[in-house]
């Protein structure tokens, strides 16, 4: 049974350290029990991410492929239009994603370019789908025009800890994304803020980062829960990898932190194992990012994700595919099975 004292605000850094300090099994167990009281545990929820505007950002981040600081070799592509935008909105719905987030790599989206996202999200929203959008700092004037065209999420992350923040990026600060998460709440938009993990970070920072995330004066609507994809040209191309049962770990606690909300796994996941991904999902993720990339990052595709989603029975949020889609099991098997299991009813009604 739920209760107010599930959601808090005042968690301490020695409370967080102390969930990671739990044997393994019992942290599961708290994480699944606080799950199963504010979700469906067999409901997913698909989102699809598409990069509207690639490379030459001005920021340092350390980890990005579209830093103008690093040399990655990556293509460089101006704003997309608003009709090829549109066009993979569609794909995205006819595969299965309920909400289609569009990523632009800039500092802050400038004047000019405020008219064409704003079309954006009209038209992506018009096809029925819940629009994100991640364009870096927004001002309180910015995030009212978004809310206005009727974009439903926010995405910024604080990405790491406060106190390892500045060995990670130095052209804007950690308050800059607290303000403009401030602005995005302000101006009636939902909130999708989470981290990356694998930065070279500790442990102590990872409990920190889960801290200024659930601190918040809301908890985010949506938590993306990232792993680093280390990127070749950038300054943690070489960084040790976080072992993976760290990583559930620190889904879980997300899980128990904040428990009304939407716990993502997001990028990393091309290179977890099937067994890693249904571990995460015991510890309360309820959400991937759904199609053959991330901005510039692979993910699994579309194929692997929905027989992923068969072996583990889950049902698709908001689904308008058929079943056939999201599972990829024909559809005569799946009405063969249907009549079968009903005939096996009725000669048990009978006995």
């Amino acid at each position: 049974m739920k209760t107010s004292t599930d959601i808090r605000h005042n968690w301490t850094l020695q409370e967080v350290i102390s969930l990671y300090e739990l044997p393994f099994q019992e942290l599961m167990f708290r994480a699944q029990t606080i799950h199963r009281q504010y979700h469906d545990p067999q409901e997913i929820q698909l989102s699809t991410l598409l990069s509207i505007k690639t490379g030459a950002c001005p920021e340092d981040c350390n980890y990005c492929s579209q830093s103008g600081h690093h040399n990655t070799n990556l293509e460089k592509e101006k704003l997309m239009k608003v009709a090829k935008v549109v066009e993979q909105a569609k794909l995205a719905k006819e595969k299965g994603a309920d909400r289609f987030c569009m990523g632009a790599a800039w500092r802050s989206p400038s004047k000019k370019d405020m008219p064409y996202v704003v079309e954006m999200v009209k038209e992506v929203k018009s096809l029925g789908l819940e629009t994100c959008m991640t364009l870096g700092m927004l001002s309180s004037d910015q995030a009212g025009e978004l809310a206005e065209a009727g974009l439903d999420y926010y995405n910024h992350n604080l990405d790491t800890s406060p106190e390892h923040y500045n060995s990670i990026i130095t052209t804007r600060t950690y308050q800059d994304r607290l303000d403009t998460l401030e602005h995005v709440r302000a101006a009636g938009m939902k909130v999708c803020a989470g981290g990356i993990l694998g930065l070279g970070e500790t442990r102590k920072d990872r409990a920190s980062l889960m801290c200024a995330l659930a601190n918040l004066p809301a908890h985010p609507n949506s938590v993306p829960v990232n792993m680093l994809v280390p990127i070749e040209g950038t300054p943690l191309a070489d960084v040790e990898p976080l072992e993976e049962l760290e990583f559930v770990r620190t889904v879980a606690i997300a899980r128990i932190m904040m428990p009304a909300s939407t716990v993502r796994l997001s990028a990393g996941r091309e290179n977890m194992s099937e067994s890693t991904q249904t571990l995460c999902f015991l510890a309360g993720a309820n959400s991937i990012f759904y199609g053959e990339a991330l901005l510039t990052t692979p993910n699994p595709d579309a194929d692997k994700d929905r027989q992923l989603i068969q072996k583990l029975g889950f049902k698709i949020k908001n689904a308008e595919i058929t079943e056939e889609e999201a599972t990829g099991i024909p559809a005569e098997v799946l009405a063969a099975d249907e009549a079968e299991s009903k005939q096996e009813m009725f000669i048990d009604a009978m006995a």
